[in-house]
């Protein structure tokens, strides 16, 4: 199997050198493909930091993240926006729907930000919903 993920060794600071935050020290593990992980701790442990760097959303301090291959931790502007369209996922605990939008529009849409043609956009919407 190969990785899907791989952190080795990340750290993450919040603040400055008179107030600093230690949020993430050293943490390093891997992600097999076909495999399922749950992230666990007590509030305050950094599991939403360590996602928020995963996600791209948060800059690591020190430490590599890997996503199929690829070092995330070094992309930069349209690079970083490239992969967060094209090769990454969110499911935000509050969903972070248009709730004016059905659920077909709210896929669709993040596909018609990509330039696809409206009959792949119904192949793919509909793929995905036989998924579930």
């Amino acid at each position: 199997m190969s990785n899907v993920l791989e952190v080795q060794n990340i750290e993450k600071y919040y603040g400055n050198n008179s107030n600093l935050t230690k949020a993430i020290a050293g943490i390093s593990f891997t992600v097999q493909d076909g495999e399922f992980v749950g992230i666990m701790g007590a509030s305050g442990s950094g599991k939403t930091t360590l996602l928020n760097c995963i996600s791209t959303i948060d800059r690591v301090t020190a430490g590599k993240i890997i996503i199929n291959g690829k070092d995330i931790t070094k992309l930069r502007g349209n690079q970083l926006n490239k992969f967060r369209r094209e090769e990454l996922g969110f499911i935000f605990q509050d969903f972070n729907l248009l709730d004016t939008l059905t659920a077909y529009e709210n896929i669709a849409l993040a596909l018609t930000i990509q330039k696809v043609e409206p009959k792949e956009i119904e192949k793919r919407v509909k793929e995905v919903a036989r998924k579930t």
